[in-house]
């Protein structure tokens, strides 16, 4: 809330460890400090310890001054005014007519409202750390005839990797030689691997699946793709960082115009009467233009607020994005970990004509029975039995063969194995957005298995959830393939679908969906780290989100259920209304205590008492925000479960060959 709040590090700037407790941040430690001091005056006062409370009180004043008095002043030198600047001019006008308790307790309040916008600053920055750690400590280049481990730092344009079964890409690049699969969810996102052949463009911090590779680099590790995610995002946090508060735009008319009327009351009374009475007449302004109950104003609201948040499921990082979540009019929402579980699953088995479905997946899983690929994982769960095949082969970008009960077997794509009249069948599903394989035995075609990373069962009513809350448009932003993405949306219900994105394609169209309103980007991913930077509000999902996801985000859903955002944004939204209430009340406060102030009608005992008694009616409306309203999310629109889904796939497929026998 300082005015020049969260200057933060500069690009320049050497990069700080990350704080891991709360005490680690300086402001903390300062604001503790302060508040023992402003107790102990408190009770040596009570004592009747004048100099002992002299001296609490102002070592109370000038430890929690330090957390924002410096920073306006820096802040009045460029001309900025804010709360900061009222609340340094009203503790100078109480230590100046002796008011050190009042003083003390106007340094305090504020050192706490500093102290966690400190620490909520310092922690978006670890997340970002962590990005590096996905570039591999060593790789190995081809330089002539000889293979060399080096930095990745060193590569170079135009040198060539070899990536091996298992690796991590260093940098972006080209395959020149090799098939293989890639690993994309750390940057795009992508839920299924990715067949990879000579000519494909590659992307840092993929990793290789079962085959070799050799890729020539197309950019030094500092420019990747990778370097530009962490760049888009420290981008995004620093102007997020430099936006102004409700208080901040409020006080900023504020200030200027105490300001005059103080220095008027003390120019023009002294030039008509006793100039001691109206200089102290214009200190006591200053006082009653303390923004005391708009220093509580928020932050007791916030932590009503974001306490009840945190019952609900939804972990809210400080005021400014409680504030921002209550303003949303827009809501992007990641498709894979977020709109789908991040998990594949069979959704169908397509039985050719003499054979069943039990025969096609126990065949299928006793092939994928020592395979890692996350295919083989939902084969095995669906199968009603697992017989491991013998002799498996993996052919690398196509498929598997082996031996299954003494006759040769091959599970692949098609292309690799033909459909023989389930052409029709298997074109549906792929436009449904499921990868197919192929099951043959004998060198018969048994069937073809549909995998697909499902729908959320409650993403459709939460999307419809949304629209009652009054969001005007919701978009689905994803890496996975068009197909996919197609057939999810018209399931889930949302407004438009962008698919085949990079992380800044991703950050791109957040920042053009802003010409709708304010936008919330819900994400669990490091592909989704630079668009939860740009929007207003970063949502991220908490349990199944990556590090960078959570760090960088304003607000994380704890668990993996969806239902938790329009609930979180319901909230906020009350949330609003009451700091608006409370800022109002302080307005009106001011409003009638200066004009009384400078005419002397009001002196400073009753000053100092109606800021008491404005305080205590602001606590006790912002603790309201403390109660929790949950709203019920419909269900309305939710995905059928696998057995209903197989059974209706696999009943379209038994009368599609009933009618064509």
């Amino acid at each position: 809330m300082g005015d020049a709040c969260c200057g933060g590090e500069s690009p320049g700037d050497e990069p700080t460890a990350p704080p891991d407790r709360f005490w680690q941040i300086r402001e903390v430690r300062v604001a503790a400090i302060a508040g023992v001091m402003l107790v102990a005056g408190l009770l040596a006062d009570h004592a009747g310890s004048t100099d002992v409370s002299t001296a609490a009180f102002l070592t109370a004043v000038l430890v929690g001054g330090s957390t924002f008095v410096p920073e306006t002043l820096r802040g009045l030198r460029r001309g900025q005014l804010g709360v900061g600047t009222l609340m340094t001019i009203a503790a100078a006008g109480a230590v100046a007519l002796g008011e050190l308790g009042e003083a003390a307790s106007l340094a305090f309040l504020f050192s706490i409202s500093e102290a966690l916008e400190g620490y909520a600053l310092a922690r978006t920055r670890q997340g970002l750390r962590s990005l590096l750690e996905l570039v591999p400590e060593r790789v190995v280049v081809r330089r002539g005839s000889q293979e060399l481990e080096v930095d990745p730092a060193e590569l170079e344009v135009g040198d060539l990797m070899v990536v091996g079964p298992g690796d991590r890409l260093a940098t972006d690049g080209v395959v020149r030689s090799g098939r293989s699969t890639l690993d994309l969810s750390a940057i795009t996102g992508e839920s299924l691997p990715v067949e990879i052949t000579p000519g494909a463009d590659v992307l840092a911090a993929a990793i290789n699946g079962g085959g070799a590779l050799e890729v020539e680099v197309v950019a030094r590790t500092a420019d990747s793709s990778l370097a530009r995610v962490v760049h888009i995002v420290e981008e995004a946090q620093e102007r997020k960082g430099s936006s102004q508060r409700l208080a901040e735009r409020i006080a900023r008319p504020l200030v200027p115009g105490i300001m005059v009327i103080a220095a008027g009351v003390a120019v023009l009374g002294s030039l008509l009467g006793d100039p001691q009475v109206w200089l102290s007449r214009s200190l006591v302004v200053l006082v009653a233009a303390a923004p005391c109950a708009f220093a509580l104003a928020v932050p007791v609201t916030v932590v009503a607020a974001i306490g009840a948040s945190a019952r609900m499921g939804a972990l809210v990082k400080g005021g400014a994005a409680l504030e921002a979540l209550g303003t949303v009019r827009v809501v992007a929402l990641d498709k894979t970990g977020t709109l789908t579980r991040n998990r594949a699953d069979v959704v169908a088995v397509l039985p050719a004509e003499h054979a069943d479905r039990d025969q096609v997946l126990r065949v299928a899983a006793g092939l994928e029975s020592r395979s890692e690929h996350p295919l083989a994982a939902a084969i095995l769960a669906a199968a009603p039995a697992v017989a491991p095949a013998v002799e498996v082969q993996s052919v690398t970008g196509s498929g598997l063969t082996g031996v299954v009960g003494g006759l040769p077997a091959r599970l692949g794509r098609p292309g690799f194995i033909a459909p023989q009249g389930l052409e029709g069948m298997v074109d549906g599903l792929q436009d449904e957005g499921c990868t197919v394989v192929l099951v043959e035995r004998g060198g018969t075609l048994l069937g073809a298995i549909a995998v697909r990373d499902e729908l959320r069962p409650e993403a459709a009513g939460v999307v419809a959830s949304l629209r009652r809350l009054g969001i005007d448009h919701v978009a689905m932003l994803t890496g996975d393939n068009r197909r996919a993405a197609a057939a999810l949306g018209r399931r889930s219900g949302v407004d438009e679908v962008h698919a085949e994105l990079l992380p800044e394609d991703k950050a791109r169209i957040v920042d053009e969906l802003r010409v709708r309103g304010h936008v919330a980007m819900v994400g669990d991913g490091i592909n989704d780290a630079p668009a939860l930077a740009t929007a207003e509000v970063g949502v991220a999902m908490g349990a199944m989100g990556s590090d960078v996801a959570i760090e960088t985000a304003d607000v994380a859903l704890m668990g993996e259920d969806l239902k938790h955002l329009p609930e979180v944004l319901a909230h906020a939204r009350r949330a609003g209304r009451i700091m608006r209430q409370n800022l109002a009340l302080s307005g009106l406060i001011l409003v009638v205590l200066v004009p009384q102030a400078a005419a002397g009608t009001l002196g400073l005992a009753a000053v100092v008492a109606t800021h008491e008694l404005a305080e205590v009616l602001v606590i006790a409306n912002g603790i309201r925000a403390g109660r929790r309203k949950a709203r019920p999310v419909s269900s309305v629109g939710a995905a059928p479960d696998l057995a209903t889904r197989s059974a209706v796939v696999s009943g379209a497929s038994v009368m599609s060959q009933t009618i064509g026998g």
